[in-house]
């Protein structure tokens, strides 16, 4: 393919071999798919938020259920976009191809605003709970304790990344190892205590009943339309960042094809946990507990409750490897992604640049970590209420990525998708019907979010916070890319391409790159 830059080593020379071919096998690209979207935290930050929402009650499981399929239909468009293009910058590079430059570019931005908008509240939680697991509560309600503990996080995981591919996952077997024996536990012991011994969880004057599982938690025609979605918006947050394991696919054995099948993988892989947890925590706690506590289900009580003194320290431990993890699994796409872009000349070709003995993308990994810092530092000293605002902000960007990736799917494959029924369902249907779900929880969002009275904070400017950081964010990536089309019109100037048909055929073998996407 024409029109890209060659990626450099820190020697400064030519490098043809770009990122570290073959450097991790299909079982570590799927941890590192199931690690990046931190379960343990994700449950602790957002479950709650999701039972407070009006008409959910004892809908939770329902609603992990439903926003997986979207999820599942994007899932399958990355593994199709991933066999014809297996570049570390996925949705930039898929969509600049089937939908033109400047929607792959929104494309790349809106995964680096997500990610460095993420890295705040995945600092700031990996702060508070160093402190809880040694009893330093006072340390973990200072602001200024836990940001500095928080950048400590941040640095040693971009070094992580940066030291090497092999490292990271390793690093992310061991944290997702100790994540889920903890959440497994956990619901064990819970759903065993509440059909034994169908316990009563006292907190302050507040007495909350066990409740057992019903069939009913499962169905999403139990409750109405507007808290479905209402929930959906919150529950999109929880399965955001599956995607990470294709962004290392250049580095993965069998690029083309494993990649893709550890996305799908991770996503059923998170249905499953989220819906064991979500069923045992509401069945032991029952939706008042976990609405009481929303900001965090675990500390409130739950997990004290459930596991007892001091095996409750394994849930502590839990979400601190999970945000730990995350953290680390946040820098790994931010950094591919401005890497592909700057090699494909979309960026600065600084970020092109490679580690000659890591084979790393150094600039683009040190440069993440650099930023996350500063966005970090900035949103902490606001308040809490903007740095829980902005959780929700990243949904927008979240919804605009996935979405595009679906169509694009679809777009790219168009000659392929009446030639049989599987093409027409599997790459087509799915996918789009995938993009148009986020398309409409990006609308949705947008309307419900500009209300103050739905926001944690006070609007800026007149505007919901959630709206203004996370429209804002993409806006500000408009102008960005306008100013881009100027130095960078070579990038600007490609055409709209179509799928080879040989991709989908079974002995299809992806072509090896000389590491700048170029066969």
């Amino acid at each position: 393919m024409e029109g890209l830059a060659t990626a450099t080593t820190s020697s400064g020379q030519p490098d043809q071999k770009g990122l570290k071919p073959n450097a991790i096998s299909f079982i570590s690209n799927v941890v590192i798919g199931v690690a990046s979207t931190a379960p343990a935290y994700s449950l602790a930050a957002v479950l709650g938020f999701i039972t407070l929402t009006g008409g959910v009650g004892f809908a939770g499981p329902a609603i992990m259920l439903v926003a997986f399929i979207p999820m599942l239909c994007i899932a399958l468009a990355y593994n199709y976009m991933n066999r014809a293009d297996p570049d570390c910058g996925t949705t930039f590079s898929w969509v600049t191809r089937a939908m033109g430059p400047s929607l792959g570019w929104m494309g790349g931005w809106a995964i680096v605003v997500a990610d460095i908008i993420v890295m705040a509240n995945l600092a700031q939680i990996a702060g508070v709970y160093s402190f809880q697991l040694f009893g330093l509560t006072s340390a973990a309600a200072s602001t200024l304790d836990t940001t500095i503990v928080g950048i400590v996080w941040i640095i040693v995981m971009t070094w992580i990344c940066w030291r090497g591919i092999e490292l990271s996952a390793r690093t992310q077997q061991f944290l997702l190892g100790m994540e889920f024996v903890t959440l497994v536990i956990f619901s064990v012991v819970a759903l065993i205590t509440v059909y034994v011994n169908h316990p009563v969880t006292l907190v302050g004057h507040t007495a909350y009943h066990s409740v057992e599982p019903q069939a009913s938690w499962f169905n999403p025609f139990s409750i109405g339309l507007t808290p479905l979605i209402n929930g959906m918006l919150l529950a999109v947050f929880i399965y955001w960042g599956w995607d990470t394991c294709v962004t290392v696919n250049e580095e993965t054995e069998d690029a083309g094809r494993a990649p893709g099948r550890a996305a799908i993988v991770s996503t059923l892989m998170l249905v499953a946990i989220y819906l064991v947890v979500t069923t045992a925590a509401q069945a032991y706690g029952s939706p008042g507990l976990l609405s009481a506590n929303a900001n965090d289900i675990f500390a409130g009580g739950l997990a004290h409750s459930v596991l007892g003194s001091p095996l409750d320290k394994l849930m502590i431990i839990a979400v601190l490897s999970s945000a730990s993890a995350s953290t680390q699994t946040t820098i790994l796409p931010t950094a591919r992604t401005t890497f592909s872009m700057a090699r494909q000349r979309a960026f600065p070709n600084a970020l092109a640049h490679i580690h000659q003995r890591f084979q790393t993308p150094d600039v683009s990994t040190i440069l993440m970590g650099a930023l996350s810092i500063l966005w970090y530092v900035g949103i902490v000293n606001v308040s809490s209420n903007v740095l829980g605002d902005s959780i929700t902000a990243i949904g927008f960007a979240i919804a605009f990525y996935y979405g595009l990736t679906g169509y694009a799917c679809a777009i790219y494959f168009r000659r392929e998708l009446l030639k049989n029924a599987k093409n027409f369902f599997y790459i087509g249907v799915l996918p789009v019907l995938g993009g148009a779900i986020l398309t409409g929880i990006f609308i949705k969002a947008l309307i419900f979010y500009q209300n103050a009275n739905n926001d944690l904070s006070k609007p800026i400017l007149g505007i919901g916070t959630p709206v203004f950081i996370g429209i804002g964010s993409l806006l500000l990536g408009v102008v960005l890319m306008l100013i881009a089309r100027i130095p960078y019109r070579e990038y600007f100037s490609r055409k709209l391409e179509v799928a080879d048909p040989a991709v989908l055929l079974d002995g299809y073998v992806t072509p090896a790159t000389d590491g700048a996407g170029r066969s």
